[in-house]
């Protein structure tokens, strides 16, 4: 599975079929029915396009994409959120994150063991009493952020509600930037011995990109600053 992440951080775009010709280029014996069954496992696919092959669950509402030609200039404008895998030594654990778009920051985050949406409520809800609440809060349409407790806090917010289309994690960009960052940054280099310790790992990590590690598209400014200054400037004005 940690192998399949990297390779799938690499190149997005292959699916199950390439998944195992790169496997068994490397050495690995496997064959496809594995390695479908590890990438669902793991909530990863192909971002091109597929076939409708998931029937939605009837009470869980479809919300359109409303970011595209928007222009996100301030903090607390569009907040978006994603699940990813994260591996440790004897096993993984499921992260969600809720970032500010225009800043980058990580406003949140929680780890989890199942794909229930209960790790993800939780997370959003965390946000929205430390930061307040956004205009627009985007994700992609999996089952934990379609659920009727995730999206009914978010209504209850009066927050507009925003989806990526299928297959589009190009949609939610800067989120899967930040999976990159804490895997190969953090997660490959530090492998952790148990889930405390990843979580503790997880911590600091996102600490450290939130208040230290400068952004080259933030004008080698932190999250942080380009947060809180934002906000104070919203203020002045």
């Amino acid at each position: 599975m940690q192998i399949i992440d990297r390779l799938y951080l690499a190149h997005p775009e292959n699916g199950s079929r390439m998944m195992v010709k790169v496997l068994k280029r490397m050495g690995h014996v496997v064959n496809r029915k594995r390695v479908q069954r590890l990438m669902n496992l793991m909530g990863i696919h192909s971002l091109a396009p597929q076939k409708k092959t998931t029937i939605p669950h009837p009470e869980h509402v479809k919300y359109p994409y409303r970011l595209r030609g928007l222009n996100i200039d301030h903090p607390n404008h569009v907040w978006c959120a994603d699940i990813t895998y994260v591996p440790f030594k004897k096993g993984f654990l499921y992260l969600v994150a809720v970032m500010d778009w225009h800043s980058r920051k990580v406003l949140s985050w929680r780890l989890s063991n199942t794909m229930t949406p209960d790790f993800c409520v939780a997370a959003l809800e965390e946000a929205l009493a430390l930061y307040g609440i956004p205009e627009i809060f985007n994700t992609d349409q999996g089952s934990q952020f379609t659920a009727t407790a995730f999206i009914k806090v978010l209504l209850d917010a009066k927050i507009t509600i925003s989806m990526d289309g299928v297959g589009r994690a190009i949609d939610n960009v800067f989120i899967e930037r930040l999976w990159r960052t804490i895997k190969y940054d953090h997660i490959y280099l530090n492998p952790a011995e148990s889930g405390n310790a990843l979580r503790d790992g997880l911590e600091m990590f996102i600490d450290y990109y939130n208040e230290d590690r400068p952004h080259s598209a933030l004008g080698d400014a932190t999250p942080d600053e380009v947060y809180y200054r934002s906000r104070l400037q919203q203020r002045a004005a």
